[in-house]
């Protein structure tokens, strides 16, 4: 990127943020704090009303707009992937809402490129897992986004797994993040005192109360962290007969599988997961017609699991 792109963009970043930092300005163009200091002063030379704080960062004085921004035919279409992703992976209100945005970002292009995109619209499709679960139609992203914003309690009528009823809690959402083809909100829970991880497809309700909270909770990243230290993936691969491997279905989904391939009269499946036990017990379904290949110990699992049911008969 030249130096005249360059400043241009740090000018946009400046109005994206009520503060950039020096150091952010750096390393999202990997440059020396020198050189952005050499460009914030280029910027206000040319009359940019630009505020410096020491140990702070820059901000652009209240009231200044920039002219509206034009964006790259590449900017536009990274916008309409972006589009069908949100359409298909969050709930339909926060899809409405980014549509809306589109309106108004198409309504700058240049018509070369709206020509481009109408082209390209109907190459572009992004489909569910087979695992994916429909968001109930209460518009979790955007009241969880506004709870957080505004520090307010979140009143939600959630069904965990396996259980029958739904339990009403009271939570101080923390963040939101999608693995595995769902959304999951990290909140404390007021009823169980501890922080736990809610998926969005087991809410029943959700409303935002006019309670507002006041403890301070550790980053989502930091919440993530914790959640998922020392979780190992183990790599399993069993054998199953063809006339019988129909009837697991959609079920691997759910126990990692990977990939399968035929062998003779038979079906190998590879499997990553980091629950075992939960594996194992899945297995036993179709033990008498399949075989575990390896790993060594979840065999030895199945074998004390059998050896238990023996005792049990």
């Amino acid at each position: 990127m030249n130096r005249i792109d360059r400043i241009s963009a740090i000018l946009i970043q400046l109005q994206s943020r009520k503060t950039v930092k020096a150091s952010d300005i750096a390393d999202r163009f990997s440059i020396s704090l020198r050189t952005v200091y050499r460009d914030i002063k280029t910027l206000e030379e040319a009359g940019i009303p630009i505020i410096g704080e020491a140990g702070v960062g820059y901000s652009l004085v209240d009231g200044y707009r920039l002219p509206p921004v034009m964006f790259t035919r590449d900017e536009a279409a990274a916008f309409l992937t972006a589009e069908k992703l949100v359409e298909k992976l969050t709930d339909s209100a926060n899809s409405e809402i980014y549509r809306s945005a589109m309106y108004k970002i198409k309504a700058v292009l240049r018509s070369t490129d709206k020509d481009y995109l109408e082209t390209i619209d109907n190459h572009i499709e992004i489909l569910k897992s087979r695992t994916h679960q429909e968001i109930r139609d209460i518009n979790p992203l955007q009241n969880i986004l506004q709870s957080i914003a505004e520090k307010r309690v979140l009143s939600m009528c959630y069904k965990a797994a396996y259980k029958e009823d739904a339990i009403t809690r009271e939570i101080e959402p923390v963040g939101v993040f999608y693995l595995d083809s769902n959304w999951h909100l990290i909140a404390f829970c007021r009823l169980r005192v501890d922080y736990r991880d809610f998926r969005f497809d087991r809410m029943e309700n959700l409303e935002v109360t006019s309670q507002h909270f006041t403890k301070k909770h550790a980053p989502l990243q930091t919440h993530l962290e914790n959640l998922y230290k020392g979780t190992d993936l183990v790599n399993i691969v069993i054998r199953i007969k063809r006339d019988s491997a129909a009837y697991v279905g959609q079920q691997k989904y759910y126990h990692g599988f990977v990939s399968e391939k035929i062998k003779g009269d038979e079906v190998e499946m590879q499997f990553l997961t980091p629950y075992i036990e939960g594996f194992t017990r899945w297995f036993m379904m179709y033990a008498d017609r399949a075989k575990i290949i390896e790993p060594t110990r979840v065999k030895d699992k199945l074998k004390q699991m059998i050896d238990k049911i023996s005792e049990n008969i």
